[in-house]
């Protein structure tokens, strides 16, 4: 067998099939381009689900990772350390908060928002007991745990797992009338992706995330806002809800905050909201880890020069642009997104997604399909506009165009 068969075999053999990945296997990376254990070099058009927002080996957040490992990576929540502080502080300050929790996983960061909503309800909001209801959106994807897929609607992520856990409601994504039916007395927050990603990069309608911001304040709920993917400069801001001029009561964030080096993910809002928790209510051993806050940091001194969010901006036109001629071939139905990241909605006849992805595997590009005929591109911000472009002509040669 060649070594990519091999390494695949052995990863078969002894690994849990939780994922179904294309038949390629990586050795090293660097910027937007990877290289595979033969040799072969691929663009990467996903980069990590947003996590590698800085591309592959990014040099500043390598050296900000190398000078913590010489000194210490984890002192536990027991002690303090010399990076916390700032961490929480210039996060805080980038989201326009006060406060910040920090977590590992992009699912830790929902969970820990959801018990923060709950929490605020009863104690600030005075819900009764027990009675705290969530409002969700259909199609979304908050991670895998067993309190998030009990308000999944995708039956893969949902078959099998129960008894699951109650207090959520879920209402189309972008209706606002089903939303406002939704809200009662004993709603304590809503919890909503400003951009829907696993489902395809779908947006909302123009108004949507103003309109729930206008709800959520009148009744006294909070807007819990996942930006664990569509956040930290993906769409061409800083935070999706930008584009509409909105402000939630709570971001949770994860993914590119680690730069792809190490897993961070926080939840980040008010005194109030997030000060309802005292010593020994929640927490977690590698949260907010002398590691992770100086990688952090250094992702958050990238963002604060605004540099990536111009770039993601100006390439997403082109991106799009190029993407908007394809589907006026119609080969391609229907193309969504912000920025540098699109859902793009392949005529079945032309092959599923997964199938799509196989043949831009053939043609040094990788990517990932998402339900039937759907393609996610997300590339790293760092990418060039050529590589860009090039990795486009080889979607549309797949296509035929």
């Amino acid at each position: 067998m060649s070594a990519t068969e091999d390494l695949i075999a052995a990863a078969d053999a002894h690994s849990a099939h939780t994922y179904h990945p294309l038949p390629v296997v990586i050795a090293t990376a660097e910027g937007a381009w990877m290289t595979d254990v033969e040799g072969r070099r691929y663009l990467d058009f996903l980069a990590g689900y947003s996590a590698l927002n800085f591309g592959h080996g990014n040099r500043r957040l390598l050296d900000a990772a190398r000078a913590q490992l010489e000194r210490v990576t984890l002192t536990s929540r027991a002690f303090h350390h010399d990076r916390f502080g700032a961490f929480c502080e210039r996060l805080a300050a980038l989201c326009g908060m006060e406060t910040v929790l920090p977590m590992n996983t992009g699912a830790e960061a929902v969970e820990t928002a959801v018990k923060t909503a709950r929490k605020w309800g009863y104690k600030v909001k005075g819900v009764p007991a027990e009675m705290a209801k969530i409002v969700v959106a259909g199609n979304n994807f908050h991670g895998r745990t067993t309190t998030v897929i009990s308000f999944s609607t995708d039956p893969e992520a949902r078959a099998d797992f129960g008894p699951y856990t109650p207090g959520f409601q879920i209402v189309p994504y972008g209706d606002m009338t089903a939303m406002r039916s939704a809200v009662t007395e004993n709603t304590v927050a809503v919890l909503l992706e400003p951009i829907q990603g696993e489902a395809g990069v779908l947006v909302p309608p123009a108004g949507y995330l103003a309109a729930v911001r206008e709800l959520t304040g009148e009744r006294n709920v909070l807007f819990v806002a996942d930006e664990v993917q569509s956040g930290l400069g993906r769409t061409g801001r800083t935070f999706a809800c930008e584009h509409e001029g909105v402000v939630p009561d709570v971001y949770v964030l994860g993914k590119a905050l680690g730069g792809g080096i190490v897993p961070v993910s926080a939840v980040v809002s008010s005194r109030e909201v997030l000060g309802v928790f005292r010593p020994g209510e929640h927490g977690s051993t590698f949260g907010g880890n002398p590691l992770a806050c100086a990688v952090a940091l250094e992702v958050i001194a990238m963002l604060e020069s605004g540099e990536h969010q111009a770039r993601a901006a100006e390439l997403g036109a082109r991106l799009h642009r190029r993407l908007g001629e394809l589907a006026s071939t119609g080969r391609v139905t229907a193309v969504r997104g912000r920025g540098l990241w699109a859902g793009v909605d392949v005529d079945p006849s032309h092959g599923t997604g997964r199938e799509i992805s196989e043949r831009l595997l053939d043609r040094g590009v990788l990517v990932k399909d998402t339900h039937g005929s759907t393609l996610r591109i997300a590339p790293p911000l760092v990418i060039g506009a050529q590589d860009l472009d090039w990795g486009l002509d080889q979607l549309a040669a797949v296509l035929g165009v």
